[in-house]
């Protein structure tokens, strides 16, 4: 129902501009001076919708065109051109809008709001009315035996401007919904310019074209267009143009203005289209080169609120940071230091360069004296920095404060970017924890110790044939085996929980190397079989040394043990970078696996998967592993073997 609403209305409306371009014929050459009803035309072909009824257009079109031109007086052959000229120019501005303005004039889309849209469209509605005028020219040759270039360039000026005014004006107009809505929006004084424009625009047009006798002084109103262009609304602009240009025309049709003074019809027809043509492009461009502007404008100034909120946001952050933050560039000039840099090194908020080491009382972490070329920021810039503690001591922190820097160059730039973290603290927690671990390496090894050396004097003191005594003394030594094992145990994992991290680059190919040498060798001077290792060349890891040997330490020693009797036990050792950041090392072994359903469980504390088999342990050697590697940031799983023995899967940062 709907298409067929459209084609009514856009029928009636091509029936009145068809009838009153017809109006407006020069003389026995049957061309008119104005074609409204090329911009009818123009919106009406190139804004339908698909439907099945879109053959109903082109038919309606060539009824009504030939129908009014016999009503008024054209030969039946012209008549006919005249349609097959008008259905050439709709399907090739049709064609044309498709690929340069696919959404103009379409329902629910635009009409023209930049520059580059008016210059298409301008090109467009030139080409096609080429197309229409050469079918045009045929038929009045045809028809009257002669046709000159004066009518040509005519046909193709009525054309082009009726598309280009009338094609943008008429959905404006056909909307007058939008256009109240714009006038009620307005304020005052923009309401107030408009009325003056309009008022100025009447009397002006009324003292040129009826006042002037003729004058040739019709482009001092362009000045109107520019004024309604550099100040008005676009919507009012087109308007302007479509009312004045259409005022222009009868002035001149009913022989007043300076264009009728004019004696060739042709060239009277072609002036008055070009002044039309004038005031309707100079308002257009003047008016979306300002939207243009506006719109860019807006765009800017919202670009600078957002960056400005952004900058704000990031500013708040850093400050608010409890790490502090310096940026220095190669010229020893601090761009940025955040309040918990000047508070950790004592940077006053009017410094602008880096002092020497000496002025912040900065030095190595064992005390020793650091040299001016070795200041964080120049080694980050010579690309020979690697992360390191320093310590400070000045007016503001007498006590001494223990800081670690880490740093990189920003991407870009020239300019260094350092990160300090207190890790007072944590490296007296470490300190303390060492400590710890003497007083009970010392307060409970010692008796151990003791325990042990006298069940070695009383197993060589008992009788062999007293069978109690024999047994009572194998179990005293199984049970400080087992008490030596478990305070290791305890040990390690506190250190591995507790200890404070020291990150480095750490050659996984030396340290699993020199584990699986060790282990040759303590199987060799026990007699056990000789473990096999297939070792491909690993990668760098950014980790703890000291906690990444104790990770491998305890994976290569736990595939060895859970190993059958009387196979020789085969671990494969494997490492991949995965490409988020991480490098991938699995530990596969031949030994007995791990039974169904515990491969999470024994990454628990004190879980035994094979207690009852008779293999020795505390279960807590996997939570050691699996801690160490969460405080990496890493994971570690447990799957089976393609042997059908266990695989460990675990994840270090990449260097």
């Amino acid at each position: 129902m709907v298409p067929l609403l459209r084609l009514a209305g856009f029928a009636a409306l091509y029936v009145l501009a068809t009838y009153a371009g017809r109006l407006t014929v020069l003389d026995q050459t049957n061309l008119s001076l104005v074609w409204p009803a090329a911009g009818v035309l123009a919106v009406w072909f190139a804004g339908r919708p698909r439907s099945r009824w879109r053959w109903a257009d082109p038919a309606a079109l060539v009824a009504i065109t030939v129908v009014v031109n016999l009503a008024t007086g054209a030969h039946p052959l012209m008549a006919g051109f005249f349609a097959a000229a008008n259905l050439v120019q709709a399907y090739a501005l049709t064609w044309l809008l498709r690929r340069w303005l696919p959404t103009l004039w379409i329902p629910d889309g635009t009409t023209v709001r930049r520059m580059p849209e008016l210059w298409r469209l301008l090109l467009a509605a030139l080409l096609s009315s080429a197309a229409g005028t050469s079918v045009g020219a045929i038929g009045l040759w045809l028809v009257n035996g002669v046709h000159t270039l004066d009518s040509t360039a005519v046909w193709l000026a009525r054309n082009t401007v009726s598309v280009v005014v009338v094609g943008i004006a008429l959905p404006l107009l056909m909307r007058p919904r939008r256009l109240w809505t714009a006038w009620k929006n307005m304020g005052p004084s923009c309401r107030i310019e408009h009325l003056v424009v309009s008022t100025a625009s009447v009397l002006g047009y009324l003292l040129v074209f009826g006042a002037t006798d003729g004058l040739p002084v019709a482009f001092t109103l362009i000045t109107l267009s520019v004024w309604a262009g550099v100040r008005l609304r676009t919507t009012y602009v087109v308007v302007h143009a479509l009312a004045f240009g259409t005022f222009a025309i009868l002035f001149t049709l009913d022989g007043t203005g300076p264009f009728a003074a004019i004696e060739s019809h042709p060239l009277r027809a072609l002036v008055a289209q070009l002044f039309v043509a004038t005031i309707a492009v100079v308002g257009l461009v003047l008016a979306l080169g300002r939207d243009e502007r506006d719109a860019l404008m807006a765009r800017l100034r919202a670009s600078e609120e957002e960056a400005v909120a952004q900058a704000t946001t990031v500013t708040t952050i850093i400050d608010s940071m409890e790490e502090g933050l310096i940026v220095i560039d190669e010229e020893g000039r601090y761009r940025m230091a955040n309040a918990a840099a000047r508070r950790l090194i004592g940077v006053s908020s009017g410094t602008t360069r880096v002092a020497e080491p000496g002025f912040y009382g900065l030095s190595r972490a064992d005390g020793s004296p650091l040299a001016a070329e070795d200041m964080p920021h120049r080694r980050i810039l010579a690309g020979t920095f690697e992360p390191t503690d320093l310590l400070v001591r000045n007016s503001a922190t007498p006590g001494g404060r223990m800081i670690h820097v880490n740093g990189s160059v920003l991407p870009n730039s020239r300019e260094a970017l350092l990160v300090f973290v207190d890790v007072t603290a944590d490296r007296r927690h470490r300190d303390e924890l060492t400590s710890f671990a003497g007083v009970v390496a010392h307060d409970l090894m010692n008796p151990l110790a003791t325990i042990e050396g006298w069940s070695e004097v009383l197993a060589g003191e008992v009788d062999e044939n007293n069978d109690f005594a024999v047994d009572s003394v194998t179990r005293i030594r199984r049970a400080s085996e087992r008490m030596r094992s478990l305070i290791d145990g305890l040990l390690a994992y506190t250190t591995a929980r507790d200890a404070g991290l020291d990150p480095a680059p750490v050659d996984l190919d030396s340290i699993v190397r020199d584990i699986a040498t060790g282990r040759l060798d303590h199987a060799a001077s026990t007699g056990a079989p000789m473990p096999r290792f297939d070792l491909e060349d690993l990668t760098l890891v950014r980790a703890d040394p000291v906690l990444t040997r104790q990770l491998l330490e305890n994976l290569i020693g736990n595939a060895i043990k859970y190993t059958a009797p009387g196979v020789v036990p085969v671990i494969a050792i494997r490492a991949k970078v995965a490409g988020d950041g991480f490098v991938r090392i699995s530990v596969s072994d031949n030994g007995i696996g791990i039974p169904q359903g515990q491969h999470e469980a024994i990454f628990q504390n004190f879980h035994r998967a094979h207690g009852d088999a008779g293999y020795l342990g505390t279960g807590l050697g996997l939570a050691i592993c699996k801690r160490i590697v969460e405080r990496h940031g890493g994971t570690i799983t447990a799957t089976t073997s393609d042997d059908g023995g266990s695989r460990m899967t675990f994840t270090l940062p990449v260097t």
